[in-house]
């Protein structure tokens, strides 16, 4: 009798174990890495984008009046690099309306950087302080990154909309923003690593 009990024990107990990982499986990525990055409504921290050239420093507030995705990553991280294709292909989507895409780098190699930029036509904006991520950065504290890939979307005003690990969800906000009007198509087609415009004259 004393055995059967034991058995009956064990099965409930891995029953509950099984559900237990279930839950944590289907768990929305969000709640575990995303749960210190700022909250919408915070005015974005300041900083200047700089570029691998060191040829832009441009202030974020200079893309005040246009949304702005930042995207925190790094070129050795595997996430990243495996989420590239995607935000790319955001850009691609939303890059010319009146949104601005900047990628805050942790890389420590310059030419790592670099390159994986140049290899990936990432021709977007720029930014790394060339520093150990949670050691030698300030921006990560700023920004609250604790988990790379880490993305926020800023609005016109330069307040953060969302901020999020899941480049999915900002690229369903961009949609909805798009559906609502407020994504304009942009008269130029779009800024360079170095904010170098590409607009092509309209006059015969």
């Amino acid at each position: 009798m004393n055995t059967m009990r034991t058995m009956v024990l064990a099965l409930l107990m891995m029953a509950c174990g099984l559900t237990i990982n279930a839950q944590e499986t289907n768990q929305d990525p969000d709640a575990q890495y995303a749960t210190e990055l700022l909250k919408p409504g915070t005015v974005a921290p300041e900083f200047v984008i700089s570029g691998p050239d060191s040829c832009c420093n441009i202030p974020l507030s200079q893309l005040r009046g246009k949304y702005v995705m930042l995207e925190f990553w790094a070129s050795w991280c595997p996430d990243c690099r495996k989420d590239m294709p995607e935000v790319k292909a955001m850009y691609e989507r939303f890059g010319k309306k009146n949104v601005k895409f900047v990628g805050v780098s942790f890389d420590t190699d310059k030419a790592a950087w670099k390159n994986f930029i140049e290899k990936n036509g990432l021709t977007w904006l720029h930014h790394s302080e060339l520093k150990k991520w949670k050691k030698g950065t300030k921006i990560d504290q700023d920004y609250q990154v604790k988990w790379i890939p880490s993305y926020y979307l800023i609005d016109p005003e330069g307040k953060v909309v969302l901020g999020t690990v899941q480049h999915q969800k900002i690229a369903a906000k961009l949609a909805e923003l798009e559906a609502q009007g407020l994504l304009k198509d942009s008269a130029c087609c779009g800024q360079g690593s170095c904010g170098k415009q590409c607009c092509k004259s309209s006059k015969k």
